[in-house]
């Protein structure tokens, strides 16, 4: 096996990376979604992260760092060093605070200011942690097994860069199911197919939360509902806005207006505008806090909902003061 060297690797331009078996742009494999774990022994586990998915070739001392859809991030995560080698890594770039790892952080980091991005790569570090092994020295592994390729990658794997846990046992990984964003299971047998969705599994970590509906944004018809507002109190007895609920059914859309009528304030909220909400009008009519809905998720950034808000129930056995945010830390 190659050893390396201890001088980090630096960063490059993809041009630069020549001299690989595997060169950039490579699409990623892809997992298809279910509900529950594939069981068997011809499965390994491994925690999903929270974070950028990114393929990095390295070609003696330099380094591209491949996005997902194909991009340099290279400028983006000067900090991320790789060990001097010849090969192709996958993995995911995260950004940890307070132990955990953090997507609203992680984005603040794709910014034009090469100065904002100074400044945050030493403030809040990005790691990189790696799950497959696509090349190493003159080998393509791409038509290897994944047993194969995950055995070399242990081997290969040096700090900084970080080594993905995983394991064969399917009830061990359901515990990635409860404290991490969810489970990937990867067929030992499977080939890396760039591109495709085969050979993997993914299993979303889904929670549950209630909350009060303190509003509702209008759809894009008249007279249907788009969003419901959710809010839940925090220790001092305020209501705070912690996300909302979208994905209703078109019969839905229609009637929900008319039972929130009737718990109008005749006040107005508004959304804070991101990257994501540029153009969009997020201004929500008002509701008196007087609505529980039981809503199931699969994450949460800065103490808010971000992906997956989907309303089960209302639920009127519940009392809107006993919403309260530590749900969301569970």
């Amino acid at each position: 096996m190659e050893r390396f060297a201890t001088l980090p690797a630096t960063t490059t331009t993809e041009e630069q990376i020549v001299g690989l078996p595997i060169t950039p742009p490579i699409a990623p494999q892809l997992a298809r979604s279910a509900a529950a774990l594939p069981r068997g022994d011809g499965w390994s586990y491994e925690p999903k992260f929270d974070g950028f998915r990114a393929i990095v070739f390295v070609d003696g001392e330099t380094a591209f760092i491949q996005s997902r859809s194909g991009r340099p991030l290279n400028r983006y995560f000067p900090e991320l060093v790789f060990p001097t080698g010849r090969y192709v890594l996958e993995g995911e770039i995260v950004v940890d605070v307070d132990g955990r790892p953090d997507f609203e952080a992680l984005q603040q980091r794709i910014h034009p200011a090469e100065s904002r991005v100074a400044r945050l790569a030493a403030e809040i570090p990005a790691t990189f942690i790696a799950f497959d092994l696509l090349a190493h020295g003159d080998d393509a592994l791409l038509h290897r097994p994944f047993r194969e390729r995950r055995a070399r990658l242990a081997e290969v794997v040096r700090e900084p860069v970080r080594l993905s846990p995983a394991t064969a046992d399917a009830q061990e990984a359901g515990m990635w199911l409860h404290d991490a964003e969810g489970v990937v299971a990867k067929e030992l047998d499977a080939r890396y197919a760039p591109g495709e969705r085969r050979g993997m599994v993914k299993v979303k970590r889904v929670r549950t939360v209630d909350c009060v509906v303190v509003g509702w944004r209008p759809g894009k018809a008249d007279g249907t509902l788009g969003a419901l507002i959710l809010g839940c109190y925090t220790p001092d007895g305020r209501l705070r806005v912690v996300g909302h609920s979208s994905g209703f059914s078109a019969a839905e859309k229609r009637a929900l207006p008319h039972r929130l009528a009737a718990y109008e304030t005749g006040g107005r909220g508004t959304g804070d505008p991101s990257r994501w909400t540029q153009g969009r009008d997020l201004e929500w009519i008002e509701l008196r806090p007087e609505l529980v809905v039981e809503v199931t998720f699969d994450h949460v950034s800065a103490g808010r909902i971000r992906h997956g808000a989907k309303v089960l129930r209302f639920r009127d056995d519940k009392r809107p003061e006993d919403c309260t945010v530590d749900q969301l830390d569970a």
